[in-house]
């Protein structure tokens, strides 16, 4: 991010405000829609998130920094509507096909396996997406969810099985 765009925004430039948005808001939004599911809570939490970038981004000592700052503020954001919601409760009984729009047909890979997370309960997919794709160590997950390092083990293990019978299931 351009830093001298970001100096506008911690003057709380609209203009500057509304061309980061346009930068961010996409790659913001990929993010959300790892984590959750439904359209109108993807929506919210990206307002939020922007919300707090807009309100926060004084605090940012470096312009090269912006992106994961503002990633880690949408993920927290996301973790934060889990809890409200109360669906981040971990559960290895949970049916991880309930509920689930769509069917699992003509994988393409990149973009449709991310979708097959929406197969899995929502614990397991923050804590997939946490590890396998935000790269956080299972001591800093624990910490985040209020959960015990093991059961953030557990529930990877638990993920990565249920995505390999997806994936096995529709021979690929």
């Amino acid at each position: 991010m351009e830093r001298e765009l970001l100096l506008e925004c911690q003057r709380s430039d609209r203009n500057a405000q509304r061309k980061v948005y346009e930068k961010m808001a996409g790659k913001l939004y990929s993010v959300c829609r790892r984590y959750l599911k439904n359209d109108e809570d993807i929506e919210e939490v990206l307002a939020d998130t922007f919300y707090k970038i807009f309100t926060k981004i004084d605090q940012l000592q470096n312009a090269e920094t912006f992106e994961p700052w503002a990633k880690k503020i949408a993920i927290n954001e996301c973790l934060q509507k889990l809890r409200a919601n109360k669906a981040l409760h971990i559960s290895l009984d949970e049916n991880f096909m309930g509920g689930s729009e769509g069917t699992v047909e003509n994988i393409s890979f990149e973009k449709d396996i991310l979708n097959l997370l929406n197969f899995l309960p929502e614990g397991c997919r923050a804590i997939f997406n946490l590890f396998a794709i935000e790269g956080y160590p299972h001591k800093e997950i624990a910490s985040m969810l209020s959960i015990s390092e093991g059961t953030s083990k557990s529930q990877l293990n638990f993920a990565r099985k249920k995505l390999q019978e997806l994936l096995v299931n529709q021979h690929i």
